[in-house]
């Protein structure tokens, strides 16, 4: 995995050393491949990957009745995928404000099982995707199935017809070819050898760190083995899906069936999820529309590394009073332009005030982004000068750490008294966090969760409102003892909720609390083959050495997907597995 999410998943790994973890990854690109390996803890026994940037060309000549069986259950998949809202009298999974099929929001269930509504979209996309494993497990993959014609074939039955969405009815062959790709990548995980009793099905859990297509290996534990599902959204796919599906990406009948696509399958991973684990209430709410069990749902908090922030956070005084700081990632969603016109407005109050920008273009949007601002900033104010023969300087500075002003993340935030963030859409705000754990009071807009993280030790404006920002920094940097009586609040709340510590606590309850209410049944065989009574003693999902070596985690990293967690019988055996973001 990459970025935050990698970071996460790599300290949870090493915080619960009494776990064994094999870890299972897929990679997105070759580049990632070519980067190596992370060196690995003692207690992560093994590797297994499987690259989703190239398909098996050897898809295998299926015989009349295997191509029967795919034409089938292929069929079934994608008439969901172009059925009219009315078809089960739900809202449609496409729809971002669609709950997913009601039946989603049934009781707890283990990793195999669930309350069923006859019928229903929801079970007939369940069922289909089951179908494709259990015909990939039989004939050894479905890569050449799911590139051939009959696949295109059944898309374009389904989209014609009568009743089906009115954007699939317009997709022409280049839309068909389009949605046809994008399924045969996100359905290669059904085609992977992970599933019999020498990978995943020997895991006592199933910890998937991301929802949508990156669950898929954790559902086909359950369906195959029983093994419970635990998935883990620091970020919900299904949202980011939406996103970066613009008008601009595709074509509508594209854009329609891939939403109808992942809404179908968020629901599906939601309902048989044994828990759920959204890292704040913003994804939490998304959950729960796409059909999250809210009995399940348990909101686990990112834990992240408050040592390095500790100098800053215990002298709050190294702080410039007029300075402002803003840290992270540059690109539009973070609304620099905003920030600079609240800036406008900040001087014309508070002369004396200078703000500093710090971070490094996300991409080449993120570089011409940049430039947009400092032409920006050029024009907002010119360059200025105490006296004839003195050299002017502009009151905006924009830096990046590693550089002379800013060595560390921690000096960043040391070097102002208001710390600002003025985006547009934001996840978890892991900048606003840190600037707590440095004990500074901060001002930031009302997106994502925001609230959630500051509690109530900072102001919140409503984004794309420069003045109201500007008003709010002013306050702060004209009251001194707001100013420290707001940082110190944000940095008791931030080592309190946000510290790596709480994380792993919080994961390993979740993991007992999901082994003891769905165990693994399994038939452990004497010498002469017979059922050996009491194999699996209490004791071995206790943790402790009772009967042997501790619990053994497998992770699995699969690049825009998410991780499993699988625990096995004897010492209770956990097994994680990861996935990269953005693969889908």
């Amino acid at each position: 995995m990459s970025g935050d999410a990698g970071l996460w998943c790599d300290r949870l790994v090493r915080g619960l050393g009494r776990h064994e973890f094999d870890l299972y990854a897929l990679s997105r690109t070759r580049r990632q491949e070519d980067q190596g390996w992370l060196p690995l803890p003692p207690h992560v026994s093994r590797v297994r990957t499987a690259p989703l940037w190239t398909a098996d060309e050897d898809g295998g000549t299926y015989g009349r009745r295997a191509r029967r069986r795919f034409a089938e259950s292929y069929g079934e998949l994608v008439g969901v995928l172009c059925a009219g809202p009315a078809a089960d009298g739900t809202e449609g999974a496409g729809d971002p404000n669609s709950a997913g099929d009601s039946n989603g929001t049934g009781g707890p269930v283990g990793a195999g099982g669930s309350r069923a509504v006859p019928d229903s979209l929801t079970d007939r996309f369940g069922n289909a995707l089951r179908g494709l494993a259990e015909l990939a497990r039989d004939e050894g993959g479905l890569a050449g199935a799911l590139r051939s014609d009959t696949a295109v074939r059944a898309l374009e039955r389904a989209c014609r017809t009568p009743g089906s969405l009115g954007t699939a009815r317009e997709a022409r062959v280049p839309d068909l070819l389009a949605v046809a790709a994008h399924l045969e990548r996100a359905l290669r995980p059904l085609s992977l050898d992970w599933y019999g009793d020498d990978g995943l099905g020997a895991a006592d859990l199933c910890h998937a760190t991301a929802g949508g297509p990156a669950a898929l290996a954790g559902l086909l534990a359950g369906h195959f083995s029983g093994v419970p599902l635990l998935v883990t959204e620091y970020g919900v796919q299904l949202r980011a899906h939406y996103l970066a599906a613009g008008p601009d990406a595709a074509a509508p009948a594209v854009r329609a069936l891939l939403a109808a696509f992942h809404g179908r399958l968020a629901a599906e991973v939601y309902r048989r999820a044994a828990i759920i684990t959204p890292a704040n209430a913003h994804a939490r709410r998304w959950q729960e529309r796409c059909g999250a069990d809210r009995a399940r749902i348990r909101t686990v908090h990112p834990g992240m590394e408050a040592a390095r922030f500790t100098e800053v956070g215990e002298a709050p005084d190294r702080a410039d009073p007029d300075t402002l700081v803003w840290v992270g990632r540059i690109e539009p969603a973070k609304d620099l332009v905003s920030l600079l016109h609240a800036f406008a407005e900040v001087r014309r109050a508070e002369p004396k005030a200078r703000l500093r920008v710090v971070g490094a273009p996300a991409g080449p949007d993120g570089a011409a982004y940049l430039g947009h601002c400092r032409a920006l900033a050029a024009q907002l104010f010119p360059d200025e000068a105490e006296g004839v023969h003195a050299v002017g300087d502009n009151p905006v500075s924009f830096e990046e750490i590693g550089g002379p002003e800013a060595p560390t993340l921690a000096d960043a935030y040391a070097s102002g008294a208001v710390v600002v963030l003025s985006s547009v859409v934001e996840g978890f705000p892991v900048g606003l966090v840190e600037a707590m754990f440095c004990g500074r009071a901060t001002v930031s807009t009302d997106v994502g969760a925001v609230v959630e993280a500051i509690g109530g030790t900072g102001l919140v404006v409503p984004p794309r409102n420069p003045r109201a920002l500007a008003e709010a920094c002013v306050a702060l940097l004209r009251d001194p003892e707001r100013r420290e009586r707001l940082g110190a609040a944000a940095r008791a709340r931030a080592l309190e909720l946000f510290t790596v510590e709480q994380n792993i606590a919080a994961f390993h309850s979740i993991y007992l609390e999901i082994v003891s209410h769905c165990p693994v049944r399994r038939v452990v065989l004497d010498q002469a083959g017979e059922p050996l009574p009491f194999a699996v003693p209490a004791e071995a999902h206790v943790p402790g050495r009772w009967t042997g070596p501790t619990a053994r985690v497998t992770h699995r990293t699969v690049p825009g997907w998410a991780t499993a967690t699988a625990m096995k019988p004897g010492p209770v055996r956990a097994t994680p597995l990861t996935a990269t973001e953005g693969a889908l």
